[in-house]
């Protein structure tokens, strides 16, 4: 049956779905093995949590089935579109996808340590950055010993790279 016959009330709503991280238009989607690993753990969740979904008003529940289902529709486009980065490929002396890199702040003398991951496993808490953020893009084929100046707030901050390592 067409939707023009369908009562305005009876009409299905589309449910918003939050995009997920933002990855530029044409740019791959680089992701660490634990980072896919991280995809498919939130793929089966989302398939538990619609197969054990206890709402009984039947409307709900549809509308429930079409929230995960979207979410899950946007993961699966994620999953298939990854390409798993090996730390064993990478070049050990210069920084790249999948680096662990320590950085020494030369103005405090705070040393900060980040790896360099998919936009998806990203967390700045967890000392994680996308390869796509200001500080990975600037870190990126520099070697230890080499200094990069990020701009924050307005004023330069430099850094020395005092270490890279791949896990």
């Amino acid at each position: 049956m067409s939707r023009g016959f369908v009562k305005e009330g009876d009409q299905e709503e589309v449910p918003m779905v939050p995009q997920r991280a933002y990855l530029p238009e044409g740019v791959p989607n680089f992701v660490t093995r634990n980072g896919m690993e991280e995809l498919l753990s939130e793929k089966e969740a989302l398939i538990q949590e619609k197969e054990n979904l206890n709402i009984t008003n039947e409307n709900e529940k549809r509308l429930a089935i079409n929230f995960i289902n979207a979410k899950l529709q946007l993961l699966n486009n994620r999953i298939a579109e990854a390409r798993i980065v090996e730390p064993e490929e990478q070049q050990e002396d210069e920084v790249t996808f999948g680096a662990v890199v320590t950085l020494k702040n030369e103005a405090s003398g705070k040393i900060q340590t980040f790896q360099i991951v998919g936009v998806d496993e990203a967390d700045i808490a967890r000392g994680k950055v996308s390869f796509i953020s200001p500080v990975a893009r600037a870190l990126i084929n520099k070697e230890v010993g080499e200094r990069i100046t990020l701009k924050r707030d307005g004023e330069d901050i430099s850094f020395e790279i005092m270490d890279i390592a791949y896990v």
